[in-house]
């Protein structure tokens, strides 16, 4: 009987979860942080990562005032749905920007890739973009 009780216990918790936060401060990859910068952009262990055929709307330096709130929805529904759990795919590729970040896919802990999602919900748009969509451009 005891048997099944823990059984049944292990079936009834909850999956892992992440505490996942939008990065603050300096110093990142000394503190080896794990935070969300933008929709597109996080830090793992303190390395910097850019999502891999996703465009996200900026948060800081955002052409106009709805690309910066769609950017901060953006990045807090990243932050939502890696809380449930995720996993890092790295392409072996990196950016064309002078951090050389690594190319990524966040893989959710149900398989969808959190950057689709994005583009699904209109918080994203495939890469290469067409121009900033959020200022009409």
């Amino acid at each position: 009987m005891r048997h099944i009780i823990v059984v049944m216990i292990a079936v009834l918790l909850p999956t892992t979860s992440y505490a996942i936060e939008e990065c603050t401060g300096d110093d990142r990859a000394a503190r080896k942080v794990t935070c969300v910068v933008d929709g597109d952009t996080l830090w793992e262990k303190g390395k910097k990562l850019r999502m891999l055929e996703i465009d996200a709307p900026e948060t800081f330096c955002a052409a106009c005032e709805r690309e910066r709130q769609m950017g901060e929805a953006a990045k807090n529904r990243l932050i939502a749905l890696m809380e449930r759990g995720y996993r890092i795919r790295y392409s072996g590729e990196k950016d064309r920007t002078s951090d050389k970040r690594d190319l990524v896919e966040v893989i959710l802990s149900d398989g969808r890739d959190a950057g689709q999602v994005l583009i699904r919900e209109g918080l994203a748009q495939a890469w290469p973009n067409k121009g900033n969509k959020w200022c009409g451009r």
